[in-house]
């Protein structure tokens, strides 16, 4: 292969890239200066996607529908646009080595598809292997569908193996489901409302091996305590590492991850790494972390680029000051989360598994404040709030008080602009009061009337020449 050179590289096609390529544009890349080395065969896209709509048998989501940035609202950034920015998109290529230290991608070679030693077991973290999947779930109607694993990826996969018909089971060797983030509590709900939908929760157990049928095509999953479970179709959703061991030995790393600094810098001069491989510091915290989701790869990949630039133009830049936000959505249900699930848990509103609303919530209470807020079902100015009150960390006096008032905490936290038709609202009833002091008789809610200063604060951007960017983040 004839050797190529470019200002810029980014090294992985998933979501971060794609984030960082629409940075790069904005920020006034040349033609030629930017290249994007991806093992898989198209496009960064949103791989959110893949557990989610990709699957489902009706309003199925298909390329190029979800190419990033749609995700975040933005354009939709076809191989074309790609081509119109001078940006080389480097396809079906997989790098085995690099030097860091000379800036050199030493050998490429070509992606050969990882396969599994039985036929219908799946990963599901590249497109291709979603293509086969929904290949598939139409061969194996109404099957029987073991998925492995209890977090984001397994109890999203377990619904959208649901919604098509298959007889569901989904194993994990935790206590409860989504044990990193989800207390006992709010598992609870979960756990319970996909018995109601007729999934097989199996917990406190692992699998341990997979039986095959004479075509090579796995037949049953059988489990540490002895469990054979009939499967048609097997799905491993435990989630995967960061792919650091390319710059194994090149790079600092700590907790998992590359370490890097408040902009993404990373040990060795113009690398950088963003998205799920990055350990950064966490400044609302006051601690390094790696954080596994889309919302992140976005925000970091485009924080880089911003600060290369600046960098270059020799101006500074604030520091990245990410609030942590995770979100899912399966069949009816949508939770967003905010902020640290950190020390005491107080739980609110209906969370009976057989509620006709499932409307409740969680916040986190640690030295007094509010480190992390949970809700499910909330409207989108809910969510703000909820947003908020992780964002500002407001004192708690009373658990018993925090969980009666329950959503109204966070709602309360939300700033009142100002006035409005020459009346203002008593804070306490929610009522419209007029400047005489007597009370409207239709009652308002406050929350109509307020503006969230969400805080969506731009992350700051950092310096980059050579760009590490995540290609698994499914989470989101």
């Amino acid at each position: 292969m004839a050797e190529k050179s470019f200002k810029y590289v980014i090294v992985g096609g998933g979501v971060a890239a794609g984030y960082a390529a629409r940075e790069f544009a904005n920020q006034g890349v040349k033609p030629g200066e930017l290249a994007i080395i991806s093992k898989e065969a198209v496009a960064p896209y949103e791989r959110p996607a893949l557990s989610k709509a990709y699957l489902f048998p009706e309003g199925t989501a298909r390329l190029p529908g979800f190419h990033v940035c749609v995700g975040s609202g933005g354009e939709r950034l076809l191989p074309e646009w790609y081509t119109e920015k001078g940006i080389s998109l480097i396809l079906s290529t997989e790098i085995v080595k690099a030097d860091l230290a000379s800036k050199m991608v030493i050998r490429l070679s070509d992606f050969g598809v990882q396969g599994a030693d039985a036929k219908n077991i799946f990963y599901l973290r590249e497109i291709d292997e979603a293509d086969e999947l929904v290949k598939a779930i139409k061969a194996k109607k109404n099957g029987k569908a073991v998925i492995v694993g209890g977090g984001y990826i397994g109890l999203e996969l377990s619904a959208a193996l649901r919604i098509n018909n298959f007889d569901v089971s989904m194993v994990f060797p935790e206590p409860w489901c989504m044990p990193r983030l989800f207390t006992a509590g709010i598992a609870a709900f979960y756990e319970g409302y996909y018995a109601n939908k007729g999934i097989k929760i199996i917990k406190g157990t692992v699998a341990v091996g997979f039986g095959t049928n004479g075509n090579g095509e796995v037949t049953d999953v059988k489990l540490r305590d002895g469990t054979v479970l009939e499967a048609d179709i097997v799905v491993v959703g435990v989630g995967g590492k960061p792919l650091t061991t390319l710059f194994k030995d090149q790079v600092d790393e700590e907790k998992g991850g590359i370490k890097t600094d408040t902009f993404f810098k990373t040990s060795v001069p113009d690398v950088y790494a963003v998205g799920d491989v990055a350990t950064f510091p966490m400044k609302l915290y006051g601690e390094t972390r790696r954080v596994e989701h889309v919302d992140h790869a976005r925000k970091s990949a485009e924080q880089a680029v911003k600060a290369i630039f600046a960098s270059e133009q020799g101006k500074s830049i604030s520091e990245y000051d990410y609030l942590p936000y995770f979100y899912s959505r399966s069949f009816d249900l949508s939770w967003q989360f905010y902020g640290d699930n950190v020390g005491e848990s107080v739980l609110f509103g209906d969370s009976s598994p057989e509620s006709p609303t499932h409307k409740f919530g969680s916040y986190w209470i640690k030295d007094g404040k509010v480190v992390g807020a949970f809700l499910e079902s909330g409207t989108p100015e809910e969510n703000k709030a909820i947003a908020k009150v992780a964002r500002v960390q407001p004192p708690v006096s009373s658990l018993d008080q925090l969980a009666a008032e329950g959503l109204t905490f966070a709602m309360s936290h939300l700033p009142v602009i100002g006035w409005i038709s020459s009346k203002f609202f008593d804070m306490d009833t929610g009522c419209k009061v007029s400047r005489a002091g007597s009370r409207a008789r239709e009652p308002a809610r406050i929350k109509a009337r307020l503006e969230l200063e969400l805080l969506e604060l731009e992350p700051s951007r950092l310096e980059l020449k050579f760009l590490v960017s995540s290609s698994s983040s499914l989470m989101g």
